[in-house]
């Protein structure tokens, strides 16, 4: 089995862990020339952004050639998954093939300007994270089938989400003196949108993940409008992995 994954902060990595599997991060492969994917079970996981997959995942997945008996997607996301895993069904379908088995997953939301993270960490207990993750783990292992539906009032606000940009969300982000320039930020970001010479700098191609913001070790990266300086690494994912994942410089 091959499960794709995309991850920022580990939410995605944590369940991708849990399938099991031969695990490839998105970052590694999206400018690799080899599209085609052959197993007897292919998955994709990723973190939903604003009502849809991360724009390089949506890219991923354009290219992408997959030759499964099985396929599955999971959409981890913190406060709603809108029409998502409806919209990837239907994308699918457009290059070709089905999704056997699409089901989301509610974590902690980490997505500062909204939300606080010790309140989403608090709320854990109430979101059954660990239940429902189990049933979805359990549900590939014996290759349940299960679609996506989503309402038509659902569809037309994830809609409305789907014209946001996330190339200029960099230009919201505040180092202050406390950075070290130890080049984690750079490591830890999947869209290598990050360079530390004698400051940080952003480019114009930022995926919106908030990696570089959460794992930074002096908490020197901020966002304008955040609601907390508390930051949030899944306890299942060490800082080593989601760098080994995503880190797309070469030394």
């Amino acid at each position: 089995m091959i499960v794709f994954y995309f991850t920022s902060t580990g939410n995605s990595l944590a369940v991708a862990k849990r399938i099991g599997g031969d695990l490839i991060s998105i970052p590694q492969v999206i400018d690799g020339s080899d599209t085609h994917y052959k197993d007897e079970a292919i998955g994709v996981i990723f973190p939903v952004y604003s009502g849809a997959p991360p724009r390089m995942v949506r890219q991923f997945l354009d290219k992408a050639i997959f030759e499964a008996d099985y396929l599955f997607a999971i959409g981890t996301y913190g406060n709603m998954p809108g029409a998502c895993m409806y919209n990837l069904q239907k994308g699918a379908e457009k290059r070709g093939y089905r999704f056997d088995y699409l089901n989301s997953l509610l974590m902690v939301d980490n997505f500062l300007p909204v939300f606080e993270m010790d309140a989403q960490i608090a709320k854990l207990p109430e979101k059954k994270t660990e239940e429902m993750t189990a049933r979805i783990v359990a549900d590939i292992q014996n290759r349940e089938h299960k679609g996506a539906k989503a309402s038509l009032p659902v569809r037309a606000v994830t809609a409305m989400f789907a014209g946001m940009k996330t190339d200029k969300n960099a230009q919201g982000y505040i180092v202050n003196d406390q950075c070290t320039k130890c080049g984690i930020c750079a490591k830890v970001c999947p869209a290598k949108n990050i360079d530390v010479t004698d400051r940080v700098n952003f480019s114009g191609h930022c995926e919106g993940c908030l990696a570089c913001v959460h794992l930074c070790p002096q908490n020197a990266i901020h966002l304008k409008n955040e609601k907390s300086d508390k930051r949030w690494l899944h306890s299942e994912v060490s800082l080593h992995e989601i760098i080994a994942a995503n880190n797309r410089y070469r030394d």
